[in-house]
């Protein structure tokens, strides 16, 4: 319970921007060391993958439904690196997703948001960074008529291989159902 609440203040934190960054600089020396630029955080991305996705069918309705796709993501930069898109096109039994994410990186804040659209909806940005090779974002949005957080986690990232994993929350962050775990491999590689 104690962790669920620390996971949705610091939710929070971040949603709002946390500490202005020369305040937190003062605050501690660790800050600093946290303070580090990520503008390269996504270079590593850059090509074609495969993509292997399970998608939980009905998020949050007690369901365990999962359906299964595969198909291929490109990631290309944009805007001198300070920007790219992604493509991600795949099928399965439950049809076809076809989806657009912009990922923006502000300087300023030190922090990413990743913006995706599929089915001609644009979906609320989610609000991150990396470290230790690992990256999380939150962010806020709906499903149906409920307000919930989002929470996005990018993990397991090598040269030729990552995981995605969305997970949204309805009690404030105290507890998550993952939603949507997408497992990529470089193409023209086996992992």
């Amino acid at each position: 319970m104690i962790h669920g609440l620390r996971t949705a203040i610091a939710a929070v934190t971040l949603l709002l921007g946390g500490p202005p960054l020369a305040a937190a600089a003062q605050q501690s020396p660790a800050i600093v060391a946290e303070s580090r630029d990520g503008q390269r955080d996504f270079d590593w991305e850059i090509g074609e993958w495969t993509t292997r996705l399970s998608r939980l069918q009905r998020p949050l309705s007690g369901s365990s439904t999962w359906v299964k796709y595969e198909g291929v993501t490109v990631v290309r930069p944009v805007l001198d690196g300070s920007a790219n898109l992604v493509e991600l096109k795949v099928e399965g039994p439950a049809g076809r997703i076809e989806g657009l994410s912009l990922r923006l990186y502000d300087p300023d804040a030190r922090q990413w948001s990743l913006n995706f659209a599929g089915g001609g909806v644009l979906t609320r940005p989610v609000y991150g960074k990396f470290r230790d090779g690992r990256g999380v974002f939150y962010g806020q949005d709906t499903l149906g008529a409920r307000a919930i957080l989002v929470r996005f986690i990018i993990s397991d990232v090598t040269a030729n291989s990552a995981r995605f994993e969305q997970a949204f929350s309805d009690d404030g962050g105290i507890t998550w159902e993952v939603n949507w775990i997408a497992v990529d491999t470089r193409r023209g590689t086996s992992a």
